[in-house]
């Protein structure tokens, strides 16, 4: 019996590699398209190097892999036992006295060791795929379109030079009809190359671009001092060529590498250690600031009744046996002067101004403190919310496989999608809220585990029982039941006969 059970947890986790392999795939393929329709603009017609391509396509496919791994986990459990259930294979293991969960028990096991895996791949990979691959793309996104004229269409890709050809012939690269507009002075169209033909080239360097033109003709606007104003002559300059070079520096078309250390700060690019340690150290500035702010109020005359009516030196008191003034503050305004009572609400309303903005500024300055420390604790808990989703969703998956006893990549595609995207929709709003302080993070990027996790173990519950849950025949009878119900009570009320 012993050997039976290995071989059937070895049958087990064979059935539920294959599925688990292509879903996986499947879900990380259609994440990194999904990213990528998202930047395409930033991305097409700069000319990358597959290279660059390859790289920035490896770190985004690793930055998408603690999002890929539960959902391929829940399609892959529902297709395993449902393909089990649809070939009653489950009913003859179930026939033997194998239970449920002596049947999941290995594949149990496997997911607690890759929920494991899930975590340790968020806190040490993730951090440098999401440095690696934002920092890569803040590059691409800054690097300049390739150099593309096209026919009849101002080319303003190049910093202080619009260009403009009537024709291009595509077998020799010539260009007929061309028209350069020098900007570079900032003063308008003050300098304009006109040629019948020429062509472009790039220096062996890259630095420079090499522009040759042939038959043509240069205006150039030269600037005086008309020192009289009713003068309307306008000086210029034009020039005739045969031929004629044109270098122009290429700026912004290479891809500059940026510092990544520029991005470390972000709390996605850290790992679990040092999310920790600045939430740690922006409790503390933020325990500072209201500190400061109690001090500073606290240590002014009018904030506090004890510098009032404490004498110097005097010692601190017991409760019962300190009492405090009788004052009656309208009488004692009242005896003053008109000018002493002006100048008294004066100096009332601008000490209250003064301590209005304190307090405004403190404020501000702790929002953005807690903003921050809010964003380290929301991802401190979503290291731990994504590897235990991967054991929530098996557990819903292959219950409901076993009950719904449908394999392939219909019904569980369905079914997986539905739960995923409740799941992710409870998930970010219980961020959002987080980020809000509506809920404190813990409830926040919990909240969808609290809420999937009693259904995973309900379905779990059901499957055990043999539930009928998901049978339509169940359904089918029930409404059946009810319409000879209703059939009955209209005959018995004289509406049918």
């Amino acid at each position: 019996m012993h050997l039976k059970v290995k071989r059937l947890h070895i049958l087990l986790l064979r059935s539920f590699a294959g599925p688990f392999a292509m879903t996986f795939m499947i879900v990380i393929f259609i994440m990194v398209m999904q990213f990528l329709f998202k930047y395409i603009d930033e991305l097409v017609g700069k000319g990358l190097e597959f290279l660059i391509i390859s790289e920035f396509v490896i770190y985004l496919t690793a930055s998408m892999v603690p999002m890929a791994l539960p959902l391929a986990i829940l399609m892959a459990a529902l297709m395993t036992f449902g393909d089990l259930g649809e070939f009653y294979e489950l009913t003859a293991m179930k026939s033997s006295g194998i239970s449920l969960i002596r049947i999941m028990m290995p594949l149990i096991i496997l997911i607690v060791f890759m929920s494991f895996g899930a975590f340790a791949f968020s806190n040490y990979v993730l951090p440098v795929a999401n440095l690696k691959m934002r920092s890569l793309l803040y590059d691409i996104q800054r690097k300049r379109p390739a150099f593309n004229i096209a026919e009849g269409i101002f080319y303003n890709g190049i910093e202080g030079f619009s260009m403009r050809i009537d024709t291009k012939d595509p077998t020799t690269n010539m260009m007929y009809g061309i028209r350069i507009y020098d900007h570079t002075d900032r003063k308008g169209n003050n300098m304009v190359t006109i040629a019948d033909s020429g062509f472009m080239k790039v220096s062996s360097d890259d630095t420079y671009l090499v522009f040759t033109m042939y038959s043509g003709r240069s205006y150039n606007e030269i600037e005086s001092d008309r020192k009289n104003k009713q003068d309307f002559t306008f000086p210029h300059r034009r020039d005739l060529f045969q031929e004629q070079e044109i270098l122009i520096e290429l700026t912004g078309f290479g891809l500059d590498r940026t510092d990544e250390s520029l991005f470390k700060s972000h709390n996605s690019m850290m790992s679990l250690g040092m999310l920790e340690h600045y939430e740690d150290s922006f409790k503390t500035e933020i325990d500072k600031v209201y500190k400061g702010l109690n001090a500073s109020l606290t240590s002014r005359t009018y904030y506090n009744y004890r510098r009032v009516i404490s004498p110097p030196n005097r010692t601190e008191e017991k409760a019962d046996e300190f009492t405090l003034f009788r004052l009656n503050v309208d009488s004692l305004f009242n005896e003053l002067a008109q000018r002493e009572k002006e100048q008294r609400i004066t100096s009332a309303t601008a000490q209250a101004r003064a301590s209005m903005n304190f307090i405004s500024t403190s404020e501000s300055n702790s929002s953005s403190k807690v903003a921050r420390l809010r964003r380290y604790q929301i991802e401190i808990h979503r290291k731990f919310t994504l590897s235990f989703a991967c054991l929530i969703f098996f557990f819903i998956g292959a219950p409901l496989g076993a009950i719904i006893r449908k394999g392939g990549l219909g019904m569980p595609t369905v079914i997986s999608v539905l739960f995923f995207l409740i799941w992710y929709i409870i998930s970010m709003t219980g961020e959002q809220f987080a980020r809000d302080s509506a809920l404190n993070p813990l409830f926040g990027m919990w909240l969808s585990s609290a809420i999937l996790l009693p259904i995973g173990i309900w379905l779990t519950y059901k499957s055990m029982t043999d539930s009928s849950l998901m049978n339509m025949e169940t359904y089918s009878s029930f409404f059946r039941r009810i319409r000879r119900r209703i059939r009955y009570m209209r005959i018995k009320l004289g509406i049918l006969k």
